[in-house]
């Protein structure tokens, strides 16, 4: 018996909650916080600008509205990066 092609990978980024500190982004049965001290770039941005995100390759996301594109990585290891723009 042959077992059938995997399909698309249908698993959007999904926005959970937002604060004053920073949002939840729950992606890949998984859910991280993006703190605005450690990621600056969505301190002035509103709710549809944050919660309008893609996923791309897999493990890369982007913020059409923002210009912002985030791997996975810098997400999960933020310490690794110390570059921070201002």
């Amino acid at each position: 018996m042959k077992s059938l092609k995997h399909g698309k990978n249908i698993s959007r980024p999904e926005i959970t909650n937002i604060s004053e500190h920073g949002f939840w982004i729950f992606l890949k049965d998984s859910e991280y916080f993006l703190s605005l001290e450690r990621f600056p770039w969505f301190k002035n941005a509103n709710i549809s600008q944050i919660s309008n995100v893609e996923l791309l390759h897999e493990n890369h996301l982007y913020w059409p509205k923002l210009d912002v594109d985030l791997s996975l990585n810098i997400i999960e290891h933020p310490e690794r990066y110390k570059l921070v723009a201002k």
